[in-house]
């Protein structure tokens, strides 16, 4: 029987279909570029504007809000967070799914799936805002944005952490394993990193020392970066996965 160009097999072929770990790279290299571009060209270009304190003492570093804020800064690292997030929501629900497979039977462990998958979205939008609305915009939103952002992140690393310690008991993947102690690396890393930014942070407030500021600019790049590296440890947990975007098969007729 002869099939017409769309028909038969080919049109139940997958649209697109991509290896896991080439979307996680994808995703991570958008943040990434972009964070590293908005450093490089507020240092090269708006080095006095960007490093600028309210108390006027020598400052070498950006904070993150200060070179993501003034142009064209602002609309590459807009595109950047833009284009990363529709992958970011679909990670969060692939890892929901895994989480429920693996957890059918621990009521426990299924309501810290759904803490963690409400603490990913949160952390996603949370960005976003931070992300959309600037610090010389609206700078409250920016903050509250802000805030939502590192709450959710930590909880959400300390709520996986958890989850991957259950899942360690019982597994003999020795990907499993590694993914579960770079994200607790990581985890502990992060954490000593905002605690280290919060305080350079108050001291820079309460002192106006110099340099202080650009301790705690180096801090929040580290905060950043160890984020990006936490969420890339997707690539141990699901490498031999696939994203698949394809057409829902037509009813057969007899």
């Amino acid at each position: 029987m002869l099939q017409g160009p769309y028909g038969g097999l080919d049109r139940d072929r997958p649209l697109i279909r991509l290896r896991f770990t080439s979307c996680a790279v994808g995703t991570l290299l958008l943040p990434l570029s972009g964070l590293v571009a908005c450093l490089s060209l507020s240092l090269i270009y708006h080095f006095e504007e960007s490093t600028y304190t309210h108390c006027q003492v020598s400052n070498y570093l950006p904070s993150i809000s200060a070179a993501i804020s003034r142009v064209p800064e602002r609309y590459i690292w807009r595109c950047c967070i833009g284009l990363h997030s529709a992958p970011r929501f679909l990670v969060s629900a692939t890892y929901f799914s895994f989480y429920r497979s693996r957890f059918a039977s621990k009521l426990p462990e299924l309501l810290l799936s759904a803490l963690t998958l409400l603490c990913s979205l949160a952390e996603n939008c949370g960005l976003l805002l931070l992300t959309y609305v600037s610090s010389t915009e609206t700078y409250n939103v920016h903050k509250n944005g802000f805030i939502v952002f590192i709450a959710s992140s930590l909880l959400h690393m300390l709520s996986t952490c958890r989850l991957w310690h259950v899942i360690r008991r019982y597994s003999v993947n020795p990907e499993e394993v590694t993914s579960y102690r770079w994200k607790v690396r990581l985890f502990l890393f992060n954490v000593s990193c905002c605690l280290a930014a919060a305080y350079f942070f108050r001291r820079h407030n309460k002192f106006c020392e110099t340099g202080i500021y650009t301790l705690f600019a180096l801090c929040e790049y580290l905060v950043v970066f160890s984020n990006m590296a936490f969420h890339m440890t997707a690539f141990w947990d699901f490498g031999s996965k696939e994203v698949i975007i394809a057409t829902t098969p037509e009813d057969k007729r007899y």
